[in-house]
């Protein structure tokens, strides 16, 4: 059996989902094997050789599509009366005929400097100096952006990957899957089907967690159902979601013959007994499995408690290829989320709140420690409780382990100072606060469940034990008022000594969210038809701010704060990881008080 993590996502550790599975399978007897074609994809693209081809291949399509400009091109025509293809061309022809255009010595020399960048950012030496480091992140941008221009629509970057184009319905997805001058995945994966071939694999599953792996993954299932004999599955969080929608159309069967939805630990032993024919395809839980042009979904089933789970397995994974000096090793100490009320979110959804032992994950830990040699985790819970850090904390004390870790928490004022100094001590360095809304009005909305007043003593006391506060704010509720938005950007400026950093992003609806439920409690006055059917979020209109609005709110955002937290290392940082490695190597202090010139 062999398990594989496609392009795009961060390359900077193995993504959790692959080594939790594979754990599984080999504990329980089966040959199963990893691969992270994701941090493949970038060791290929960012290469001296490659981004030279690129440039080439940009003169030459310039040409070609200056021609074809010519011949679609009409300008008293609307855009919306171009068709699809027309409009991929007309948007790639002005992207490619500004970077031709543009006098711009830097693009000539990306190519000599671009494996030194590479080089930094995995050094244990050069990636802690923050000029080098932040130079070697601006080559890296520059070299996806280059390499994008030459795949437009497609914008690629080393976190994120989009296309404007693209359409979460089957037939714009079908259609970027088979559309070569946009999926540079095709070229990829094509270069790794015979290797994967020649494994002769009875059961090949592709891991798809986010939209920026849509694409990518289900290009990669085609190939590998074309050129295989292997049962192909897909798993993952993504379709788990949409699963309603999957089963209205069989014709995924081009792509896989089988796709997990939910939590997959159990279902891939099941799948295993399936492939060994010890059971019908009908007895794997959480399945939808195709057959005779016709999509089924099996039974759903009762999750492996996270006690009851095999240790994660790296084996198959060379840590050296990630792009970091140290791999931040995702880990579960919990499933779900012990609140589980907030009407906003929908993270935990096909979860059920399960909490692993704490003598487990000691002994998990040290596991890795010394069979990789790692040491250093983010803790991928929804939210750690306080009682749950605080005695963690003492049992990691007495051990002879050290590792260093983050989490993400809810500001419960039982995070005391006591909880703090232990926590502390047993290498805690930074916690991620669902901080969310300086207006009590949005956070009684959003069913927060915590002490308003005493938030910010929480953040103190975190501080003063040299744990980096990071928090994510978000604007946009269907509710929120330009007024409340501004109550957020106060509480950031007002807080910004203990706020150490901060993460912003815009509320969008998940179809799952508890908000969802009931719209029109929340200021919600339409919900748009004609949604795309694999969108995992829901378009609407409301009572609070409008687009421009809210655009007008996100500027004022950045330029109040910028005045505040003057330029700071962070920002430059982008990373969770590496702002974590940087304050395990340096401090609290040192990191906050560095800005950059």
């Amino acid at each position: 059996m062999l398990l594989i993590f496609p392009p795009q996502w961060t390359p900077l550790s193995p993504h959790f989902a692959i080594p939790s599975l594979i754990g599984q399978l080999k504990a329980n007897g089966y040959d199963a094997y990893a691969l992270d074609l994701n941090v493949e994809f970038y060791h290929n693209v960012l290469k001296k050789d490659y981004i030279n081809f690129i440039n080439y291949k940009i003169k030459q399509d310039h040409k070609d599509l200056f021609l074809k400009v010519k011949k679609i091109y009409n300008k008293n025509k609307k855009q919306d009366k171009y068709t699809l293809e027309e409009q991929c061309i007309l948007y790639k022809y002005n992207k490619v005929n500004e970077f031709v255009s543009k006098d711009d010595k830097f693009k000539d020399n990306v190519s000599k400097i671009i494996e030194d960048a590479v080089e930094i950012v995995r050094s244990k030496e050069k990636f802690y100096q923050p000029k080098n480091l932040i130079t070697a992140i601006n080559v890296i941008d520059y070299a996806l952006k280059i390499v994008s221009i030459a795949y437009s629509p497609l914008n690629i970057g080393f976190d994120n990957s989009y296309n404007p184009f693209l359409k979460l319905t089957f037939e714009s997805i079908k259609h970027f899957v088979f559309d070569k001058d946009s999926n540079i995945y095709w070229e990829f994966f094509s270069q790794n089907i015979e290797a994967i071939k020649g494994l002769n694999m009875d059961f090949i599953a592709i891991s798809l967690n986010s939209t920026s792996q849509l694409v990518p993954a289900l290009t990669l299932s085609y190939l590998l159902k074309k050129h295989t004999k292997a049962h192909i599955n897909i798993g993952g969080n993504f379709f788990g979601r949409v699963k309603d929608e999957v089963l209205k159309h069989p014709e995924f069967s081009q792509f896989c013959d089988s796709i997990t939805v939910e939590e997959g630990e159990k279902p891939i032993l099941e799948m295993a007994k399936f492939i060994n024919g010890e059971i019908k395809i009908e007895e794997v839980s959480n399945l939808i499995y195709f057959k005779n042009s016709k999509a089924y979904e099996n039974s759903k089933t009762k999750p492996i408690k996270l006690n009851d789970m095999a240790n994660i397995n790296l084996d198959d994974f060379d840590l050296k290829k990630y792009f970091t000096p140290y791999i931040t090793m995702p880990y579960q100490t919990s499933k779900g989320c012990y609140w589980g009320k907030c009407t906003f979110c929908d993270q935990d959804f096909g979860q059920e709140f399960n909490v692993k032992q704490i003598e487990k994950v000691i002994s998990e830990m040290k596991e890795l420690k010394e069979k990789y040699n790692i040491e250093h985790f983010e803790f991928i819970d929804e939210s750690v409780s306080p009682t749950y850090l605080k005695d963690f904390s003492k049992e990691i004390l007495k051990s002879d382990i050290k590792p260093k870790f983050f989490c993400d928490a809810r500001l419960e004022t039982q995070f005391d100072n006591e909880t703090f100094e232990l926590a502390s001590k047993a290498g805690l360095k930074m916690i991620m606060w669902g901080l969310e809304s300086g207006s009590n009005k949005i956070m009684k909305s959003i069913n927060k469940g915590i002490d308003l007043d005493k938030r910010f003593e929480i953040l103190k006391n975190a501080n003063e034990n040299n744990i980096w506060n990071f928090a994510f704010i978000f604007f946009g509720f269907p509710l929120e008022t330009q007024e409340d938005a501004r109550e957020t950007i106060d509480m950031l400026i007002k807080n910004h000594k203990i706020i150490n950093s901060y993460g912003r992003s815009v509320f969008t609806m998940g179809k799952h969210a508890r908000i969802a439920q009931s719209p029109e409690e929340f200021g919600i006055t339409k919900i748009h038809q004609n949604q795309e059917e694999f969108s995992p979020s829901i378009d609407f209109d409301c009572i609070g701010m409008n687009k421009d609005e809210l655009s007008e709110i996100l500027k004022e955002c950045k330029e109040k704060c910028f005045n505040y937290y003057q330029n700071p290392l962070w920002m430059y940082l982008r990373y969770r990881e590496w702002l974590f490695l940087y304050i395990d190597k340096f401090g609290v202090e040192w990191v906050s008080n560095y800005n950059i010139n």
